[in-house]
C-alpha cells in the first residue's frame, strides 16, 4: 500500500510538471491580420481565428487542473508521509515545482504532449461553453497578439524585423519617414566650409562658366563681400542661353530672392518651406544670422526616403563626409594647435 501511495504521488506530480509546462501560444500574426486574411477567404486563417478566441478558455482549463493537481499533491504528500513528513514534501513541491517544469526537458515533453492533444482540447472547450464560463480566468479579450504599439521605438522594431514582409528598400523608407520630423536642418546641410560661391562682380565669361560647372553644382550663393553676405543666387542652367559676347557680372544674371532657415529647424518645416515657397536652396543661419550651411530639397528628399539622389551636376555623394576631411584647409597652418 506504501508503495502504491508513493507511485501515485509521484505520477501526480509528474502530471504537475508537465501541466504547468504547457504554454499555449498565440499564432505569430495579429488577431488584425487574421481577421484581414480570413475576410478574403484563407481558410487557414479562419481555422487559427477561431483557435485565438478559445486560447483564454485553454489557459483557464490550464491554471484549473494544475490547481487541482497542486492540491491532490499535498493531500497525498501527507497520506503517504505523515504530518510532519508530508508537510515538508508538500511545502517543497509547492515552491519549487515551477521551477523544475521550467527545465528544458520538462518543457520538450510537454510541448510534444499538448500538441498531440490541442484539437481534442479545443473541441472540448467548444462542446462546453457553460462549463468554461464558471471556470474563465482569462478575459476572452485578452489576446496578446492584438497589441497595441507603445511608442515609435517599438514601431522601428517591428518594422526592422520584418523580414519577408518588406523590402530592405521598404523598411529603409519607413525608418527615414518616422525619424525625419525629429531631424534638425544642422544634420544634412552642406556645412560652410564645403559652400563654393561667387562674388557678384564676377563676369560669366566662357571660363568662368567652364570652372562654375566643374564644381558640380546646378546653383551658386552670390555674395558680396563675403559668405555671410549672400544677396542672391545663380541658377547655372539658366546661364545656358546666355549671350557670352556680351558679359554679364553675376550681379545681373542671379535670381535676388534668397531665402533663408535657422540650422535648429527641423526637416518637417523645411519641406513644408520648399513646397511652399516653391525653391530649391535655402541659405542655413544660426542664431546670429551667420551662415553655416546651405540646404536644398535633394537633401530633404534624400532624408525622407532614405537614399541618395545623385544627379549630372553632383561631385560627391556626401558633402558632408567630404566637409570632415578639409579639402579646403581651413584653420590648418603649418603650426596649428588644437585646445
Amino acid at each position: 500500500m506504501y508503495i502504491f501511495l508513493i507511485t501515485i504521488t509521484v505520477l501526480v506530480f509528474f502530471l504537475l510538471l508537465i501541466l504547468t509546462a504547457m504554454q499555449p501560444s498565440n499564432s505569430k500574426l495579429s488577431v488584425f491580420e487574421l481577421k484581414r486574411r480570413a475576410t478574403l477567404g484563407d481558410k487557414s486563417a479562419e481555422v487559427v481565428l477561431t483557435r485565438e478566441s478559445l486560447l483564454g478558455d485553454v489557459v483557464s482549463l490550464q491554471r484549473v487542473l494544475t490547481a487541482l493537481m497542486l492540491v491532490i499533491v499535498v493531500l497525498l504528500s501527507v497520506v503517504t508521509f505523515g504530518w510532519l513528513i508530508g508537510i515538508f514534501v508538500a511545502l517543497f513541491v509547492a515552491l519549487e515545482y515551477g521551477s523544475i517544469a521550467r527545465l528544458k526537458i520538462i518543457k520538450s515533453l510537454s510541448h510534444k504532449i499538448y500538441l498531440k492533444l490541442e484539437p481534442y482540447i479545443f473541441n472540448f472547450v467548444q462542446k462546453a461553453p457553460f462549463l468554461f464560463k464558471l471556470l474563465r480566468s482569462v478575459p476572452l479579450d485578452n489576446n496578446s497578439s492584438d497589441w497595441q504599439l507603445g511608442s515609435r521605438i517599438e514601431l522601428e522594431h517591428l518594422v526592422n524585423n520584418s523580414n519577408g514582409i518588406l523590402t530592405t528598400d521598404e523598411k529603409k523608407l519607413i525608418i527615414h519617414s518616422l525619424e525625419f520630423s525629429d531631424q534638425l536642418v544642422s544634420t544634412i546641410m552642406t556645412p560652410r566650409s564645403m559652400i563654393n560661391s561667387i562674388k557678384d562682380s564676377e563676369f560669366l565669361g566662357p571660363l568662368t562658366l567652364d570652372d562654375m560647372h566643374k564644381l558640380g553644382h546646378s546653383r551658386l550663393p552670390v555674395i558680396k563681400g563675403d559668405i555671410d553676405h549672400i544677396i542672391g543666387i545663380l541658377n547655372l542652367r539658366s546661364l545656358l542661353a546666355l549671350d557670352i559676347k556680351r558679359s554679364a557680372t553675376a550681379e545681373k544674371a542671379m535670381d535676388p530672392k534668397v531665402y533663408y532657415i535657422r540650422e535648429d529647424q527641423t526637416l518637417h518645416h523645411a519641406l513644408v518651406a520648399f513646397l511652399r515657397t516653391r525653391h530649391h536652396l535655402f541659405i542655413v543661419v544660426n542664431e546670429f544670422r551667420e551662415t553655416v550651411g546651405l540646404l536644398c530639397l535633394e537633401d530633404v528628399i534624400e532624408a525622407l526616403l532614405g537614399r541618395k539622389i545623385v544627379d549630372e551636376f553632383d561631385a560627391y555623394d556626401d558633402l558632408r563626409a567630404v566637409a570632415l576631411h578639409n579639402p579646403h584647409a581651413n584653420n590648418h597652418p603649418e603650426k596649428r594647435e588644437d585646445v
